[in-house]
């Protein structure tokens, strides 16, 4: 019989390649039923491991793709920070690809796994649509950070997201509670975004229980999250709405270029227009004002993201959809509204 390798003991222990070195090398965590199964395997089979296999294996360790969509999210950032320093201590290395905010991340995930599938993808920022029209040709195991996949019905799909709706619901019932009435929104592309939409939907949500109106066309800026777009945006906004007491930014990064646009109309941040924002990145504790933000926990995004991705690739697990928590930071960039514009 040929010598047994550790390919071999993957594909008849029905693990990774990558689980299978760390419990030969006792080099990482794995699950008490995998190595269960892999020892199993490896005594039926009286395997031997190559010491030089074994340095070879520990200087090539399996690696986990993470697909970032949007160039310009500081919140990102932050999560891939997160997420490569706490894959690497699970003995996984991690690769980073970056695509525009425009496109398509499933396409790019396609033609990774066309030269040298992963073990297993991030996906950071996501289109409902492009896994709705390509997810289904990609069979490893793959898990959406900060956008839900519940309800896409793929098995090898996970996500974990905080509930932007509700977060977002929360964030223009706050203006609303401090006497606000002309309130404009400023976020991402509705058709684009996940996330843009489940905040449009919560911003909806607050004005229609406190049956204020609300005219998107009117009071409701669209543009990339990035600082350039949320100055722009905002200078739309104020040409717009002039009466404007109050906004609710979908994304802190734009909500640093809001302030700087309301700056450059000789008006005041809170004293003339109070701003309210979302994701909670470490740069709006610095700006002047501080940012008042609704606040996703990052860690704990990024621990379940990696907890539910190597379950899936160790344990064969299918994904499953998780929300984290959100909490209010007060910022200094609230106060009721002086008078009525």
């Amino acid at each position: 019989m040929a010598r047994m390798t550790i390919k071999d003991i993957a594909r008849e222990s029905g693990y990774s390649t990558g689980t299978v070195s760390r419990v030969l090398n006792e080099s990482g965590p794995v699950s008490e039923q995998a190595v269960k199964r892999i020892r199993e395997v490896v005594d039926k089979y009286h395997f031997q491991l190559n010491t030089n296999a074994k340095f070879l294996k520990q200087q090539t360790p399996e690696g986990i793709a993470v697909i970032i969509r949007g160039t310009n999210n500081l919140l990102f950032a932050s999560l891939v920070e997160r997420l490569q320093h706490q894959v690497e201590a699970a003995g996984y290395s991690a690769s980073m690809y970056y695509i525009e905010e425009s496109g398509n991340e499933v396409d790019e995930a396609l033609e990774i796994c066309k030269h040298q599938p992963p073990e297993g993808i991030f996906f950071l920022g996501s289109s409902r649509q492009n896994f709705q029209k390509g997810f289904a040709s990609i069979d490893v195991p793959s898990v959406m950070v900060t956008n839900s996949a519940e309800d896409l019905g793929f098995e090898n799909l996970g996500s974990v997201t905080s509930n932007d709706t509700q977060a977002a619901q929360f964030a223009v019932q706050h203006l609303l509670s401090m006497g606000h009435r002309h309130i404009a929104v400023l976020g991402g592309d509705r058709n684009r975004s996940q996330a843009a939409m489940s905040r449009f939907l919560g911003a909806q949500y607050a004005f229609f229980d406190n049956s204020i109106p609300f005219d998107p066309d009117r009071s409701y800026q669209q543009g990339m999250f990035s600082v350039k777009d949320g100055y722009e945006g905002m200078l739309s906004l104020l040409d717009r709405m002039p009466e404007v007491t109050a906004v609710f930014v979908m994304a802190d990064v734009m909500a640093i270029g809001a302030l700087r646009a309301i700056c450059d109309r000789g008006l005041r941040v809170p004293e003339d227009i109070s701003l309210i924002s979302f994701d909670g990145i470490s740069l709006a504790h610095y700006t002047v004002p501080r940012i008042a933000t609704m606040c996703q926990d990052q860690e704990e995004l990024t621990q379940e993201s990696v907890r539910m991705l190597l379950d899936m690739i160790e344990n064969k697990t299918p994904g499953t959809f998780r929300e984290t928590s959100f909490r209010m930071l007060e910022g200094e960039s609230l106060m009721p509204p002086v008078l009525e514009k």
